[in-house]
């Protein structure tokens, strides 16, 4: 994506925006990181606190694809999934397209205000077995919902040739020039094959659903519980939501959740079992789970490094994830596929029968 199609709005801006469209006066405003798009939490002197997303200029054009994810993210929070909600503006719409300089020009950018979802990101605390566990249970349960989920546009969410999306692996090909002469090329090659001969055979049998698509680290809120633990408080950014399947979601979680612990190979074990907590695995979904951790670290460390060559300003947060995948993949390749699976699955049923053993003594 261009630099130009990204938004930079001054505070100024900002004031204008949800003075104009929500009636309210900003008295805190603070800049938040982002991918693609501009995000800042707004304090407003009326009370109540929230957060002002400006999509880029790009996906802006896709507004009924927005319109699905933002009501997405109302059906999870009606069902007692914690995802933000938007405020409807002054025309009672719950996002409006709006055009504004940015300094190359004036292009039109989709504009909501989301209710701001207290807690600190998941990888800024201890991923103990049961917050793991808690995280695969809460990834589950948001599919389930989605799946019932009813809308005139669903079709939007078909995203033919998403490059995010875990049924299109193989694009990562056209991309593997930016690891040229890397020996990461090799294990990203390697896995590219694995994924065509083991997954894509499969896929007849894994079950369908709508993906929130990027469970990640910085996308799941957490706050402390009474136990001296921690319960997930806040689900983010729907912006890669698509029509997928269950086992794609727990692959993209599994994935994630390791490039935050001290010892990555354990964290496959408990968030299993917290999926399946809700949706146990059948046979061909348990086959290829593997692989698809691996090919997410793939898209991810790959699509990441493309990103740069776009955006070389913003290389730090690019590449939060995918400077700590690089390890973890070239030892989850190395390991092999019988060892890791082995490890996972015997693990996730120990804690499984651990969980049922506290739920019978309640």
């Amino acid at each position: 994506m261009s630099p130009k199609n990204k938004p930079n709005l001054s505070h100024s801006q900002v004031s204008e925006i949800v003075k104009r469209l929500y009636r309210l006066t900003a008295s805190v405003i603070q800049s938040l990181p982002s991918y693609d798009d501009q995000n800042f939490y707004v304090a407003p002197s009326e009370g109540g606190e929230y957060i002002l997303k400006i999509m880029n200029s790009e996906d802006s054009k896709n507004t009924l694809l927005i319109e699905v994810q933002t009501y997405a993210m109302s059906v999870l929070q009606q069902n007692g999934i914690p995802a933000q909600t938007a405020l409807p503006n002054t025309s009672g719409e719950i996002m409006s397209l709006e055009e504004i300089d940015c300094g190359y020009g004036s292009q039109k950018y989709l504009v909501r205000l989301l209710t701001y979802l207290p807690g600190t990101t998941i990888s800024k605390v201890p991923l103990t077995p049961q917050l793991l566990y808690e995280t695969g249970k809460t990834a589950a349960k948001m599919d389930t919902v989605l799946k019932k989920m009813k809308h005139p546009h669903l079709h939007v969410l078909e995203r033919e040739g998403f490059k995010w999306s875990l049924s299109n692996v193989s694009l990562l090909e056209d991309y593997l020039y930016v690891l040229d002469g890397e020996p990461l090329l090799e294990v990203v090659k390697s896995v590219i094959e694995a994924y065509k001969s083991s997954v894509d055979p499969k896929r007849s049998s894994f079950r369908k659903c709508i993906n929130h698509g990027d469970f990640n680290d910085l996308n799941v809120l957490v706050q402390p519980n009474d136990k001296e633990g921690y319960r997930i408080t806040g689900i983010l950014d729907f912006g890669d939501m698509n029509s997928g399947y269950y086992i794609h979601e727990l692959a993209i979680t599994v994935m994630y959740m390791m490039t935050e612990h001290p010892k990555p190979i354990e964290v496959g074990g408990p968030v299993l079992a917290g999926w399946e907590s809700v949706l146990p695995l059948n046979e061909a979904e348990k086959d290829c789970l593997y692989v698809l951790v691996l090919s997410r670290f793939c898209q991810s460390l790959v699509l990441a490094r493309y990103s740069v060559t776009l955006q070389p300003e913003n290389e730090e947060y690019l590449m939060i994830s995918s400077r700590k995948g690089v390890n973890i993949l070239q030892q989850l390749w190395e390991l092999g596929k019988e060892q890791v699976e082995k490890l996972w699955f015997e693990t996730a049923t120990q804690l499984s029968d651990k969980s049922e053993r506290q739920e019978q003594t309640k």
